[in-house]
């Protein structure tokens, strides 16, 4: 029986629409070069011209802004 691997184990990619890292799934094996984006979600709002900055990173920034 092969050993499992986890699922740090597996290669990641930055999102182009979010931002956000994903990591390699067995449906994009053959074509993992050409992926691109995490979800079909963010495939459909690839037209976006500015990606939404996550919660943290705002909260974050509010922070700082505060004083």
């Amino acid at each position: 029986m092969p050993k499992t691997r986890k699922k740090s184990d597996f290669p990641q990619k930055i999102c182009a629409t979010c931002g956000r890292p994903f990591a390699w799934r067995k449906k994009w094996a053959k074509v993992w070069d050409e992926v691109r984006y995490c979800s079909k979600r963010c495939r459909g709002n690839r037209d976006s011209t500015t990606a939404p900055a996550s919660p943290l990173t705002e909260r974050a920034s509010a922070s700082r802004t505060a004083g």
